[in-house]
């Protein structure tokens, strides 16, 4: 079998097409690798030291929300999408901090003592993935994490303050969360 290699000599002008040129030279853009990272740069650097990020963490508007108004300034609040997915923020970013998902997606569960610091409480949490979890709202302070549902209920063996729900078969179940109790 043949092969033919005049498919491959539009290459490098598709390339050129898809990366785009260098803002500061107009030269053409290449994918370079560095510590396990990936990102486009000139191709000629060292004389050009244009670099850009592959991952896009810009945080873009998608649709104001009519009638609503930001609980620390008064501005409009916005519908937004970034780097974890979407959310509700102030319009007058970065002035005012404001998301309305950080007080929303940390209910408190039932005012449980978190068992590792004593201080904080046990609150549930979303990853960028969407699982749920279970940490201390002390964070980074205290970095206890529980990837079931936490019960104020202690361990009858080994005396741990909680005690996490799994759910055998059809049974829910009561489990020291603590991996050296059995």
């Amino acid at each position: 079998m043949k092969i033919d290699h005049s498919l491959f000599k539009s290459a490098p002008q598709a390339l050129r097409d898809v990366y785009g040129d260098c803002p500061k030279c107009n030269r053409q853009l290449v994918l370079k690798h560095a510590n396990k990272s990936t990102f486009l740069s000139c191709s000629t650097y060292p004389s050009c030291d244009f670099t850009q990020s592959l991952n896009n963490t810009e945080v873009v508007t998608l649709k104001e929300m009519a009638g609503s108004s930001c609980p620390q300034c008064s501005s409009v609040l916005a519908v937004k999408k970034g780097r974890y997915g979407m959310f509700i923020g102030c319009t007058s970013f970065p002035t005012c901090t404001y998301i309305a998902s950080k007080t929303n997606n940390k209910p408190v569960i039932g005012k449980i003592e978190c068992p590792k610091c004593k201080s904080g409480e046990l609150v549930e949490r979303q990853n960028k993935f969407g699982k749920r979890f279970f940490a201390c709202n002390a964070y980074p302070a205290c970095k206890y994490m529980l990837n079931d549902k936490p019960v104020a209920e202690p361990c009858n063996k080994c005396g741990w303050p909680i005690s996490v729900q799994k759910q055998i078969n059809d049974d829910i179940v009561l489990v020291c969360p603590q991996s050296d109790c059995s």
